[in-house]
């Protein structure tokens, strides 16, 4: 059963079908080669699945971002960002680091924030005369932090199928996000003075830094006002989701007064959309994540792991190796629900904390995003750059190197993640 759900699943990922249906379509053949079980039990699982009221934070929390980054509030983010450290040497580069981290904080969405930045900051980037490779590797990279910084939408999915809180997964976000951002400023600093990339120094305006701070203050307290509701449980992660919505639509009438029923309805089409698609992901990996546990697949696996591999440090360095891997062809949400069910009871065999095993696992999943062959902020990024992807991944070395190097971190220094 196990076999012919593999085999098809990876034949139809060849083949270029959506994961979501891909899940659905293996399910149902492994079941039916079964023999024994009703094909209903697949849409018995799926369905169960979605009869989750913690669940409803996943469109709230979409919605708000869409409503956020459709108005002048992107613009005031991105001239906050600017102002910050686009005097320094590789400032006009780290403008989409620091742009990631505060622009994280609101969509909590990779992608969103790869293709919102990229395409403002890439044009002006190169005209400014940096390299069109580097700048769509920095952006491509750079995106990964807005799934770390609250609210992050994979964290929501692992918190879903480990059990481990929500409000203890954000907070443990925060931490890997601020580290990497520091660490890719750095990268943008060093390749500028090793390459000469151009410098602008401008004489720092306070008085408009202050006002533009202002201007950007609502989207930056808006990840500060989610932890505090969640650390310390004035709010369920489902009413805070629900909390950031009234929030971004109040930011929107009041403050900038840019909020408009066009703007509403599109938000809401957005926001279903996304979550439609992340919903046919969620039921079809319940389906998938169902029948391994029926084969007891998890169990057996990390019987596997203790007993072949024995150390816990051989195991977490195995673990790590599958999800980056894993990561490199599958989408990040699926490849969460998939890896969640396996590696939670074997991280409980060898005592491996499940909050520091759902930081690890963003982490991982996080760099197959700008990874070849199916890294979608990489081809985001080159299409909005309009240079080759090959090009762009030559430039994505000392980024890689680093976002491993904290991968390492985490994954064996369980002070690190603080919950």
């Amino acid at each position: 059963m196990i076999g012919v759900m593999v085999f098809v699943f990876l034949g139809l990922l060849i083949l270029a079908v959506p994961v979501g249906h891909v899940l659905m379509i293996a399910s149902g053949a492994a079941v039916v080669s079964q023999g024994m079980l009703p094909l209903s039990i697949v849409a018995q699982q799926m369905f169960n699945q979605t009869q989750s009221f913690p669940m409803l934070a996943l469109p709230f929390f979409i919605l708000a971002g869409s409503l956020m980054m459709s108005g002048r509030l992107g613009d005031h983010l991105i001239g906050f960002a600017k102002m910050l450290v686009q005097r320094y040497r590789g400032g006009l580069a780290s403008v989409s680091v620091v742009g990631s981290a505060v622009f994280g904080g609101v969509s909590g969405s990779a992608v969103a924030d790869a293709t919102a930045l990229g395409s403002m900051l890439i044009p002006w980037q190169k005209r400014e005369g940096y390299p069109g490779g580097f700048v769509a590797a920095n952006n491509a990279a750079s995106a990964m932090i807005a799934i770390l910084i609250p609210p992050s939408i994979p964290l929501i999915l692992y918190s879903l199928v480990s059990g481990v809180s929500v409000a203890a997964l954000f907070v443990a976000g925060v931490l890997p996000g601020v580290l990497i951002t520091v660490g890719f400023v750095m990268i943008c600093n060093i390749s500028a003075r090793l390459r000469g990339f151009p410098l602008h120094r401008e004489p720092f305006d306070w008085a408009a830094f202050r006002h533009v701070g202002l201007r950007a203050l609502p989207a930056l307290a808006l990840p500060v006002l989610i932890l505090v509701l969640l650390r310390f449980g004035f709010a369920t992660p489902t009413e805070v989701s629900v909390l950031a919505t009234i929030y971004a639509m109040a930011a929107g009438l009041l403050i900038y007064r840019d909020l408009t029923l066009d703007r509403v309805m599109k938000a809401m089409i957005q926001a279903g959309i996304a979550t439609g698609v992340v919903m046919l992901v969620i039921m079809g990996s319940a389906a998938v994540g169902w029948l391994m546990t029926f084969a007891q697949i998890p169990q057996n696996f990390a019987a596997w792991c203790v007993e072949t591999l024995r150390h816990p440090w051989a195991i977490i360095l195995a673990m790590n190796v599958i999800m980056l891997i894993v990561g490199m062809f599958i989408d990040l949400p699926a490849a969460i629900l998939l890896l969640g069910p396996i590696f939670v009871p074997l991280a409980q065999t060898i005592g491996l904390d499940p909050l520091q095993l759902g930081i690890m696992m963003v982490l991982n999943l996080a760099i197959g995003l700008f990874t070849p062959p199916v890294g979608t902020t990489l081809f985001i990024s080159a299409s909005i750059a309009r240079v080759p992807i090959l090009t762009v991944t030559r430039e994505l070395w000392p980024f890689y190197l680093f976002t491993l190097a904290v991968v390492m971190a985490f994954s064996f220094i369980p002070a690190l993640t603080i919950g």
